[in-house]
């Protein structure tokens, strides 16, 4: 059993900063792609960023230059750190892992519980 469990979210004021962890825990083999996505009121889930196992990333568009993705391979933990806030930044967060629970076993996605970041103007 793998488990995705995030941490960090909150309120803050705009232009201000949270930073976001996700971590595996459970039978994991290896873990590919690690993910963060979010779904704001009444719109759909979105990618904002992702991070390869070798540490390749990439970004949404609207996130580029103030969000910054990265993991700890050794504790199968990505993080989001996340700066100069918006209000549109407002939504819950998912973590999503790319896992291979054991060495015969495909890749599997996995989701986290979510967790609310509320930017106020």
């Amino acid at each position: 059993q793998v488990q995705l469990v995030e941490s960090g979210g909150g309120l803050v004021q705009a232009g201000g900063s949270l930073r976001l962890s996700c971590a595996a825990s459970g039978t994991i083999f290896v873990v590919n792609a690690m993910s963060w996505y979010r779904q704001g009121p009444g719109k759909q889930r979105e990618l904002v960023a992702v991070i390869t196992s070798v540490g390749y990333t990439g970004y949404a568009d609207s996130v580029k230059g103030r969000f910054t993705v990265s993991r700890d391979n050794a504790k199968n933990t990505v993080y989001l750190q996340m700066n100069s806030l918006k209000p549109e930044d407002t939504a819950v967060y998912y973590c999503n892992a790319q896992i291979l629970p054991g060495v015969s076993d495909g890749p599997v996605n996995y989701w986290g519980q979510g967790t609310q970041v509320t930017v106020s103007s």
